[in-house]
């Protein structure tokens, strides 16, 4: 059995839902770049409010689910339906959080609770070893200068207001200042053009 027709076989055995998902991730794979923005309309919800479990802040949480879909379409070609493709999502929105927790070193909830997604089920915190090594550092680097590159595209206003939310690490008030914009304005504006650059990587996902 190739596989191929292994993965067809697990396939066949999740839910409804599961297979529907696997159906939209092998469009997706077959290079069909609507098929990444349905999974992301799909699960960004879900995703978001799991994040805001976990992170506690709004403005964190808005910023890491981004990063955690560009991550998923990024290792799309890893999911295996062994299990449901929700589930493989989540794992890796939980995993994003804990290393973002540990290097924030802000308020968050005991490693011992359970957080419960749209359908459900129940998943923990996995603690993993610190660090990078040499190879994963240089990739790192890779796609930080990849990334810059991309935020280059966007237009000028988007470009300012990604660059001081992410390259300078402002904050939506040192922002809002910086531009002379309501805080209000600062915070829709750059949602939308969160969207603009997902959007963007979703055309490029093994460069990111």
């Amino acid at each position: 059995m190739d596989q191929e027709t292994q993965k067809l076989e697990l396939a066949s055995r999740l839910s409804e839902k599961g297979q529907r998902d696997f159906k939209i991730i092998t469009r997706a794979l077959n290079g069909d770049q609507s098929a990444y923005t349905t999974l992301l309309d799909m699960y960004r919800d879900s995703i978001y409010f799991l994040v805001l479990k976990m992170v506690i802040t709004n403005e964190f949480a808005e910023d890491l689910t981004i990063e955690i879909f560009g991550k998923a379409f990024s290792n799309l070609h890893q999911y295996q339906p062994t299990y449901a493709f929700s589930t493989w999502l989540y794992r890796i929105a939980t995993n994003n959080c804990i290393d973002f927790i540990r290097k924030q070193r802000i308020s968050t909830t005991s490693i011992d609770n359970a957080f419960e997604d749209a359908d459900g089920d129940k998943y923990y915190m996995q603690l993993r070893e610190k660090g990078l090594n040499p190879e994963e550092k240089a990739i790192k680097k890779q796609k930080v200068k990849y990334l810059r590159a991309v935020v280059k595209k966007l237009k000028p206003h988007y470009r300012q207001l990604i660059e001081l939310r992410y390259f300078k690490e402002l904050s939506y008030d040192e922002i809002a200042k910086e531009m002379e914009l309501p805080l209000g304005t600062v915070k829709a504006q750059l949602f939308r053009a969160r969207e603009f650059l997902s959007k963007m990587l979703i055309h490029d996902t093994d460069k990111i």
